[in-house]
């Protein structure tokens, strides 16, 4: 195993910016504001501050599901959120998510507003607003928030440990990629075994479980995450494989995924969401086609 054993850690650490690769520019050690910035405010009760991320496009596709059952309660603009460029740093942002992560929604339905972030945190709570892609009570309630937090748990090691690791470093480290890839393929396995007695993730029902890890693992096994595909051979996966085919079909999945997207295909980002028409009238090769 080749590796650099040069580095002999400080007794005290400090932050050097040049350390942080591709997105040195938006991360240090400290939180709170880096600017003056009011967030913008639509018609609809949910405000939804956010970018087509895997975290992100977890509560779009919730919100167009609930949409979908007819839940007109649902009706949202989305904030397009560039975190490449710090904007989730500015003070109205700050003030919905104290970590400085998207997404974050406000809700101002009542009589005053109730933040809410954190991607898993949200699913719940419009999970429970609604009455609507949650078991109401006993073990199927406890299967479907049991899996949710296995997505909570296990993602950063997806994102934040492979994913950085293998895509985004300045350098590649093999002990960090093996060690990394070995967790996810663990994870990839106990998703596959778990969905080849179970149509979806919590069990018969389509769940806010399915909802939080299909834009995760369901992107890995599609080759959408970091060009690793063939890297961790995920049609190895084939109950994965099919679950996230299964899922990805679905319209209000297909919808979800394009809010706040600001890459890929023209016709597949909408930029901001502030209305259902938008979907046929604001996608990005329209707008350029001067629709």
């Amino acid at each position: 195993m080749s590796q650099s054993s040069d580095y002999v850690p400080p007794k005290v650490w400090t932050w050097n910016k040049a350390s942080g690769g591709r997105f040195a520019n938006i991360n240090r050690p400290v939180s709170g504001p880096t600017h003056d910035k009011e967030l913008p405010v639509g018609r609809h009760p949910l405000q939804l501050y956010s970018l087509a991320t895997p975290n992100g496009v977890k509560v779009t596709v919730m919100l167009e599901e609930l949409l979908a059952l007819g839940h007109s309660g649902a009706e949202y603009d989305a904030w397009l959120i560039r975190i490449n460029q710090g904007e989730q740093f500015g003070s109205g942002f700050v003030e919905v998510n104290p970590n400085s992560k998207i997404p974050a929604l406000m809700d101002r339905s009542g009589p005053q507003p109730v933040r809410v972030f954190e991607s898993g945190a949200i699913l719940l709570y419009l999970a429970e607003k609604f009455g609507a892609f949650l078991p109401a009570a006993g073990g199927a309630r406890a299967e479907c928030l049991s899996w949710l937090f296995w997505q909570m748990g296990s993602a950063p090691y997806l994102g934040g440990g492979f994913g950085h690791f293998y895509a985004y470093a300045p350098t590649k480290i093999e002990y960090a990629i093996d060690r990394f890839a070995m967790e996810v393929k663990r994870q990839l396995d106990v998703l596959d075994k778990r969905l080849a007695d179970n149509e979806y993730v919590a069990g018969a029902e389509y769940t806010i479980a399915d909802m939080a890890i299909w834009p995760w693992y369901g992107g890995l096994a599609k080759g959408w995450l970091y060009d690793a595909a063939e890297f961790l051979a995920v049609q190895e996966y084939r109950n994965v494989q099919r679950w996230a085919e299964a899922i990805g079909q679905r319209p209000a999945v297909r919808r979800g995924r394009m809010v706040n997207r600001v890459f890929g295909d023209p016709s597949s980002q909408l930029h901001e969401r502030h209305d259902a028409a938008d979907f046929d009238t604001r996608t990005q090769d329209k707008l350029a086609a001067g629709g």
